[in-house]
């Protein structure tokens, strides 16, 4: 339903509140239709069916569950209040589930705007009287299943509070207990807007569902504007790298495939000059004679085009190509070469065709190196794309 949700939110901006209500009746009928399986209370299965859906009174924690999209779509705190009580009003009509709805997507909206801790938390005790004076140590031995906004929806915004960063939110949420699965949707995603979630968690996320939602995640995400995935800085190559050096599970070595398979890297290359390029940088270093400081800083300019040719290393009998998640990560090795960064994906043509008849590209080569041998390229490459980049 929060794909369903912001789908029906994004563009409503200038719609009136009826208009809304029926984009948003339309849009959760039509994705729970086709997936009528996904744990839904009986209630809204029933409503799911309906040829005239009608608002059923409910304050169950679903309306808190999927507002996350109001959060982030919107300009100041009184829009996004507005567009998260239309997405509640249409089903959980109950001034509970009204409540719960705004809470949670104002405390997205205060999240992603830079506000403090201390002032999501006054916001929300003034403005919707939840109690969060409690902590997650308190609340854990007497809390139980339940499904109401009223008894979900404050101790997930304090697992938030109590948390350092994203996974730690999740998993303090987690150990409440009772409904976790609510208290771990609400509590991250206002994590979400607070800490950001990291990539491998989205790219592990992102590889769990179908197409279809993918398509209006990557539509959300170029509404909102949010961060791009860092797969050009090596952020979450590397990350993807240290899970598998930490745990080779096969999950993992998927996991690092797949951020390989859309990754930039960086190649060391031999420049190699044109014969009369060459010869006139002779010539320059000839003049300088016993003098070559005189050459620091003096600019050469090449005439004809220059080709990078990779750099292979050698280790016994084998040839391997080696490429880095960052220029940084060749130390002092890179100091010998020039620089270029391309796709893995044109890395891996480039290892085929080498003349050397290499073993695979070795990642990172000089810290904790992994080893892509060639009988994994195709696999590799086959591996769908889950990031647009």
């Amino acid at each position: 339903m929060t794909i369903a949700v912001a789908e029906a939110l994004m563009g409503s901006t200038g719609k009136s509140d009826d208009e809304v209500r029926a984009e948003l009746v339309a849009s959760m009928q039509r994705w729970g239709r086709k997936y009528p399986h996904a744990g839904y209370g009986v209630a809204f299965s029933a409503w799911l069916e309906e040829k005239e859906p009608k608002p059923y009174g409910s304050f169950g924690n679903g309306s808190a569950m999927r507002v996350a999209a109001a959060g982030w779509l919107y300009e100041s705190l009184e829009e996004t209040r507005r567009y998260a009580r239309l997405t509640a009003e249409v089903t959980h009509n109950h001034p509970e589930g009204v409540k719960g709805a705004e809470a949670a997507a104002s405390a997205i909206f205060m999240a992603r705007n830079g506000c403090a801790k201390d002032g999501i938390k006054d916001y929300i005790v003034w403005e919707f009287g939840y109690n969060l004076s409690g902590t997650c140590d308190e609340i854990r031995p007497v809390y139980r299943h339940v499904e109401s906004c009223q008894e979900t929806v404050p101790e997930a915004i304090t697992a938030f509070l109590e948390g350092v960063d994203f996974e730690d939110v999740i998993r303090t949420a987690v150990s409440l207990g009772g409904d976790c699965d609510t208290l771990t949707c609400i509590a991250g995603s206002i994590a979400e807007a607070f800490y950001g979630v990291p990539d491998i968690d989205k790219l592990e996320c992102r590889g769990r569902l179908p197409e279809d939602m993918l398509a209006v995640l990557d539509q959300f995400d170029a509404a909102t504007d949010r961060r791009a995935y860092g797969f050009m800085d090596g952020s979450v190559l590397k990350e993807a790298m240290r899970m598998f050096q930490w745990e080779r599970r096969k999950e993992n070595l998927y996991t690092l495939l797949a951020v390989l398979r859309d990754s930039f890297v960086w190649v060391p290359c031999n420049a190699i000059l044109s014969e009369h390029d060459y010869a006139e940088a002779e010539r320059m270093v000839r003049e300088a004679g016993d003098t070559p400081d005189t050459l620091v800083g003096k600019r050469f300019t090449n005439k004809d085009l220059m080709r990078l040719v990779p750099d292979i290393l050698r280790k016994g009998e084998d040839f391997f190509f080696p490429v880095f998640a960052t220029a940084e990560e060749m130390g002092e090795y890179g100091e010998r070469f020039s620089k270029v960064q391309k796709s893995f994906l044109e890395c891996m043509i480039l290892a085929r065709n080498n003349e050397k008849n290499v073993k695979g590209i070795v990642v990172n080569a000089f810290s904790e190196p992994f080893i892509l041998t060639t009988d994994l390229f195709d696999a590799t490459a086959r591996i769908s794309s889950r990031f647009k980049v």
